[in-house]
């Protein structure tokens, strides 16, 4: 029987207003898929197989799962309200302005950072080659981030096709491997003169053969490297049909993860023993020189360039939508709320390639240590980040019981417990990398990025427009609400 009830009233964010919807639905699936694959499986897997073991793909499924309900949480709240500003105009409007700063200022942090990272690897990877080597690596970083800025600059749909064909590229080489493999098991084909199947696991310790801690200690790093997946929410506001086009990306992760992540480690643990791997190589890269095949380093250094050049495309996106979403309401400088006649907010854009290029300084300073200098404050920010997805999303169900509105049909499942489940184990997360030489960096500069955005806090306070942001109540609608959650 159909029932009808009240429903949210679409709330206004003058942050979402002036964007083109000219991104399709292709371009989402295929920015879901990439946002969900990067650099932490293509080269991170080594190093975390060493560590662990054939446990890595037990802890990439749980992560997986906490990685899976952040973006649900978030999906919930694109059906409620699609918006540019995503994550940072939902803390608006259900923590106020403070959370929204906090919420942006933080991704802008780890995104900026992240971008100097990528700019760094980038020139890494492309020294690979013989053709670059005599090239200072600040030019390979300097070329690097402006082919990019001017693909962003130029428009939204440039940068949907490029970031679709950088998905095509990863995905492709992650099925072309995986087939490669099945095969090798399938002919018992020997792979560096290992016969491979399951008897590599169950002969080698099996699967927690370094024990339970160090499958414990990787989790921090599996987290991060399913850092960008929340990227898929910025994009709603610039698709047609939200409502049809997120659904189906975001429920395609869960079983993107478990394919690529969780698949590509079980079929890497069969086709080799775990203590073959190595933290400075890529585990493909091992199976594949074992098996004596040409170019495969120079094809693996390819596929992880393209990671790297994703990586920083969708940075500069997400943190341009973001810094506008904050300049709105008056918590980020005017100049990031600046829009092009073509519907791209330029001034963050901007403000994300400014920091980016004194990265490029950084490269040309002490070109060794850009790297894991600027990596270590990228970590807390994708913490604090899908932190404020769960706390906003449990906010937003606990509006909709105390007022009687109906939660849309595409939701998280099993609120409230399971923000108190997700928002535990982030917490549990942080608690981890103080056990952890590079997580201790990381937590050593916190007070440092706190006291700047309490400082910043009282820098920009005077001038907060809440106007910005209008919710102008409710309605009636004929609800799809199936009942959980919602009282009657």
């Amino acid at each position: 029987m159909s029932e009808t009830t009240r429903t949210p009233a679409a709330a206004a964010d003058r942050g979402d207003h002036g964007y083109r919807k000219d991104l399709r639905a292709r371009h989402i699936h295929m920015i879901a898929i990439g946002g969900a694959i990067g650099t932490g499986l293509f080269l991170g897997a080594g190093g975390r197989l060493a560590q662990a073991g054939p446990a890595l793909a037990l802890v990439y499924a749980a992560c997986g799962l906490i990685a899976f309900l952040v973006v649900r949480a978030l999906g919930e709240l694109i059906l409620y309200r699609p918006s540019s500003g995503a994550f940072v105009s939902y803390a608006r409007e259900f923590m106020g302005e403070k959370g929204a700063y906090v919420a942006g200022w933080m991704y802008f942090l780890n995104w900026s950072t992240t971008g100097i990272a990528d700019i760094t690897a980038i020139a890494l990877y492309a020294h690979f080659w013989s053709f670059f080597t005599s090239v200072p690596q600040w030019v390979l970083a300097l070329v690097a981030l402006a082919v990019v800025l001017v693909v962003n600059l130029v428009s939204v749909r440039l940068f949907g096709e490029l970031e679709f064909w950088f998905a095509i590229v990863k995905v492709g080489a992650l099925v072309a491997f995986m087939l490669l493999g099945i095969w090798l098991l399938a002919t018992q084909t020997p792979v560096g003169g290992v016969t491979p199947g399951p008897s590599l696991i169950t002969g080698n310790g099996g699967i927690l053969p370094a024990g339970l801690l160090p499958a414990v200690l990787i989790v921090q790093g599996v987290v991060f490297a399913y850092a960008a997946i929340e990227m898929v929410g910025v994009t709603a506001g610039e698709t047609e049909e939200p409502e049809k086009v997120m659904p189906k990306a975001i429920n395609s992760i869960v079983w993107r993860i478990a394919l690529f992540y969780v698949g590509s480690v079980v079929l890497l643990t069969m086709l080799l023993p775990w203590t073959e791997y190595t933290a400075g190589e890529s585990p493909f890269v091992t199976v594949l020189a074992r098996l004596g095949l040409p170019g495969a380093d120079s094809i693996m250094n390819l596929i992880v360039l393209t990671a790297a050049l994703s990586s920083l495309n969708a940075g500069l996106y997400t943190t341009g939508r973001i810094l506008r979403s904050m300049a709105a309401a008056g918590s980020a400088p005017r100049f990031t709320g600046a829009m092009s006649r073509r519907g791209v907010p330029y001034g963050g854009i901007l403000l994300t390639s400014s920091v980016c290029v004194a990265g490029v300084g950084l490269n040309a300073v002490v070109p060794a240590q850009a790297f894991e200098i600027v990596l270590n404050f990228a970590a807390i920010g994708i913490l604090g980040t899908w932190a404020t997805i769960m706390v906003s999303n449990l906010l937003f169900v606990r509006r909709c019981r105390r007022e009687g509105t109906a939660r849309p049909a595409f939701r998280l499942p099993g609120a409230p417990y399971t923000h108190v489940v997700t928002l535990v184990f982030l917490a549990a997360v942080v608690v981890l990398m103080a056990f952890d030489e590079v997580g201790r960096i990381t937590l050593m500069g916190l007070p440092v990025i706190v006291a700047a955005l309490v400082a910043g806090w009282y820098a920009v306070r005077g001038r907060i427009d809440m106007s910005a942001f209008d919710r102008t109540g409710f309605g009636t609608a004929d609800s799809t609400d199936d009942g959980e959650d919602v009282p009657r």
